[in-house]
């Protein structure tokens, strides 16, 4: 088989596990009677992010081929996703997917890491060739949704053994993949250094202190709509039955992910006509007008504003996400880069997606009376918290 399609293989069953399950899972638990619960399960996925790529990486850096421990860590998960296709109480449910939080988060990363040994052991150009493998990790995630809406499994607990199956696929694939072998850290390293926080230094910067901070506090709106959009849109099954948002919620949430892919491409445009600074608020801008129109959209006659928060998820996602990344590489120092990109990844998708599935929990379970929920009111309480962190980015984050 073709190297490029390998790699093309990888990235499509990573994301495919994903998308298995994360958009519809918050209208399966509902369906389970858990919908209180939707926020700390989700939760896991923030703490897994937040301690276990550094334990992965260091493993992959010291003892272990990356390919052999993707594999491992995959057929792992695979278990822990059949195991929760079982559970019949939270306690059994948390502890599955807690444990398969700890065992996939990892495997982003370290898929990306296969991909750029395997490139460069082969002599491609990873700047040019491997955007166009990346972006079939995206498809592989809208695919897996699309089954799931599909064959009518948003309810049910098949999500979790297609992501399962699939989760085994790529773990046995895994061992085929060529060589990826540990890189050694040098001898001598400090456990800073190996624990890849020697990036905290930068924070005696001021400005890095406060982009950090903003990092976190908008970390916190990330995971918000993939973890209740399912449940919101299940929400009109009475008042809108035949709605297609209703009806196929999940095919009607990947426009999110497909808009996602396409804002990608505008991103260079937008940071030289406009600067970083300018592209971040455009992206908390964006995040008012994501929850925003949540709250006052619905499948009926407000279809329109459901539509345009699909679409402007791209913006809201990826323009403080990549920017910020183009931020750190532009302003850090060469030897901090690596340490401050994981930094980075920790804080938003770790610690802010903590406080944020938390917070937003408490805020949907306070305004459920009779399992019933205002959704519009929880949707504009998101929508004010991003205008005021956009309000104080603006004012205290100085950057030419």
């Amino acid at each position: 088989m073709n190297l490029k399609l390998r790699l093309t293989v990888t990235q499509f069953l990573e994301f495919f596990i994903w998308g298995s399950w994360l958009i519809s899972f918050g209208n399966y638990m509902f369906h389970l009677g858990l919908g209180d619960k939707i926020g700390t399960l989700f939760a896991t996925a923030g703490i897994a992010s937040f301690i276990m790529p550094t334990i992965a990486g260091i493993i992959a850096d010291r003892w272990l081929n990356s390919e052999k421990l993707l594999g491992v860590l995959h057929l792992l998960g695979a278990c822990c996703l059949f195991a929760a296709s079982r559970a019949t109480d939270f306690s059994q449910l948390y502890l599955c997917m807690f444990l398969n939080a700890l065992f996939f988060m990892p495997t982003i990363g370290l898929s990306y890491s296969v991909c750029y040994s395997v490139m460069a052991s082969h002599r491609m150009d990873t700047i040019k060739d491997f955007p166009p493998i990346r972006v079939w990790g995206t498809v592989g995630f809208i695919v897996a949704m699309w089954i799931v809406n599909l064959a009518g499994w948003g309810t049910s607990s098949n999500q979790l053994l297609l992501a399962s199956a699939s989760a085994l696929l790529l773990g046995i694939y895994s061992f085929t993949l060529p060589p990826s072998p540990p890189t050694k850290a040098q001898k001598g390293s400090s456990l800073v250094s190996v624990l890849g926080l020697d990036a905290l230094i930068l924070l005696k910067e001021k400005k890095m202190a406060i982009f950090f901070l903003f990092a976190v506090l908008l970390g916190i709106c990330l995971q918000i709509t993939n973890s209740y959009g399912s449940a919101f849109l299940g929400s009109f099954s009475g008042s809108y039955p035949n709605s297609f948002a209703v009806r196929y919620n999940n095919i009607f949430l990947s426009v999110s992910q497909i808009s996602e892919a396409l804002f990608i491409l505008a991103i260079p445009f937008f940071m030289r006509k406009f600067g970083i600074k300018t592209v971040m608020l455009m992206s908390l801008g964006a995040w008012v007008l994501r929850f925003g129109l949540f709250g006052v959209g619905n499948p009926g006659a407000g279809m329109i504003w459901l539509t345009l928060s699909m679409i402007i998820y791209g913006m809201a996602f990826d323009f403080f996400n990549i920017s910020g990344s183009l931020f750190i590489e532009q302003e850090t120092p060469g030897k901090f880069r690596a340490s401050a990109q994981g930094m980075l990844m920790m804080v938003t998708n770790g610690l802010g997606a903590i406080i944020g599935n938390y917070g937003a929990e408490a805020v949907i379970n306070y305004h459920t009376v009779d399992n019933v929920t205002n959704w519009t009111t929880c949707w504009f309480i998101f929508s004010g918290y991003a205008l005021i962190i956009g309000i104080l980015f603006a004012v205290f984050f100085k950057h030419k």
